[in-house]
């Protein structure tokens, strides 16, 4: 306000001192002197309000800038140690996802060992019992065959001397025949 005040009075002044008789290219002294002061007025009065708060603006512009600046180079470490950790992270359940595989691979072949060995135990057992009703199933058979063997030989002695014989008496002797027969 004080400047546009300073620039009406020295443009009255101008007006009041020039004559009449200047072109548009002649130089007034008057006009020029009120201009330079009104100039160098302005820049005083432009230093002392405009000049401190432009340059405060600025700076704290430029001041907005670099923390922005260093906001964007600390999101970028923490994004890159984030990566690093990522990249970690994934190499650890990479070796645990092989350690739970191992694990199951010993288990299996453990388990594949222990069902080999019941199977063998189980057919062991099988195999002894099937022996076992082998030998059962031979000695009766056995034994039925010495008793028709022995009942045959009874029968033939009595029709070889034809006469009755005491059947219970000839039994003994033929089985204890039979027996020093085996024993040989």
């Amino acid at each position: 306000m004080f400047g546009f005040s300073i620039i009406a009075l020295s443009a009255l002044f101008a007006s009041g001192e020039e004559g009449g008789g200047g072109g548009l290219l002649s130089v007034n002294p008057g006009l020029a002197f009120w201009t330079v002061l009104t100039f160098i007025l302005l820049l005083l009065i432009l230093k002392k309000f405009a000049w401190k708060p432009i340059l405060a603006a600025l700076d704290e512009r430029e001041q907005k800038i670099k923390d922005s600046l260093q906001m964007a180079e600390k999101a970028n470490e923490d994004a890159k140690q984030m990566i690093e950790e990522n990249k970690k992270q994934l190499l650890l359940a990479e070796d645990e996802a092989k350690k739970i595989v191992e694990q199951s691979r010993v288990y299996a072949e453990k388990l594949k060992t222990q069902l080999l060995e019941e199977s063998k135990v189980q057919s062991q057992k099988l195999i002894e019992n099937a022996s076992q009703e082998i030998e059962r199933k031979k000695n009766e058979a056995f034994d039925q065959l010495k008793n028709q063997v022995a009942d045959l030989s009874l029968s033939i002695a009595e029709k070889i001397m034809k006469q009755n014989v005491d059947k219970n008496a000839n039994a003994e002797m033929i089985k204890k025949y039979i027996d020093e027969i085996q024993k040989n």
